[in-house]
């Protein structure tokens, strides 16, 4: 389905579409759906090739409350947000009685990608789920390690790919070596839910995403990973939002300063 340019909100370099958890469900046939927060637009700002990638693909979706807030503050409105963590299990279970949907998973530590596969298949009922691999560390940059990834994934039949090694390197990836899966029609890039589905992290209570506040519960669950991203580099966000608000926001991608 064509999503339409009026069925879209421009939030600082990200042109997000307007759709709901089950427009979502509904309208993902094909194509690649980025998920984004306030921490991957910040990214967006620094990285001209990820922000390339996020604009080139079909589905992008505001997986963050201040996102909301922010379109809202700038005088458009979003549905809502479609948090990636609960849309892979979602689609899966969707897809249940669909055969020709053949899940591929790409990311987390060792062993927790097939603990993921495992605990959403015995969820479904049937191998929606195929393959999964957990790659080594620094893997993008490895190319006999990709080539054998995309041999495995090619090799499995999966029609979706489900890449969870965080941004931008996973959008990154998929942008890379799409077009080598010829039978994979459908991408995610899922950030950390391989290792939410497999239970190796916690997610925040419901009340706390809902409210804006995942961040303060992924931050008190990993302090010294995160603390750079939710203290440090996340907080400008607010200030270019004014900067658009007020009209002198400028893409630093497109060479503007």
């Amino acid at each position: 389905m064509i999503i339409r340019a009026m069925d879209r909100v421009q939030l600082l370099n990200a042109s997000i579409h307007k759709l709901t958890f089950e427009q979502l469900l509904e309208q993902f046939s094909s194509g690649l759906i980025v998920f984004l927060n306030v921490d991957t637009m910040m990214k967006m700002q620094k990285d001209s090739e990820y922000a390339e990638v996020c604009r080139e693909a079909e589905f992008v979706i505001a997986d963050g409350q201040f996102l909301l807030y922010s379109a809202r503050f700038l005088g458009a409105a979003l549905p809502g947000k479609v948090s990636g963590s609960d849309f892979l299990g979602a689609f899966c279970e969707r897809h249940r009685a669909d055969e020709t949907v053949k899940v591929f998973l790409l990311g987390a530590g060792p062993g927790v990608a097939d603990k993921a596969m495992n605990r959403i298949n015995d969820r479904v009922g049937r191998a929606v789920v195929i393959g999964a691999i957990s790659p080594s560390y620094g893997f993008e940059h490895k190319p006999d390690e990709c080539a054998d990834i995309v041999a495995q994934i090619n090799a499995s039949g999966a029609t979706v790919l489900a890449v969870g090694v965080g941004a931008p390197k996973q959008e990154k990836w998929i942008a890379k070596h799409r077009s080598q899966m010829p039978k994979v029609t459908r991408y995610l890039a899922v950030g950390a839910t391989i290792d939410f589905e497999a239970g190796a992290l916690r997610r925040a209570p419901r009340w706390m995403s809902d409210n804006g506040l995942e961040w303060f519960f992924r931050l008190s669950m990993e302090p010294r990973r995160l603390y750079r991203r939710y203290l440090i580099e996340g907080p400008p966000f607010f200030w270019l939002v004014l900067r658009q608000k007020l009209g002198y926001y400028q893409d630093p991608t497109r060479g503007h300063l």
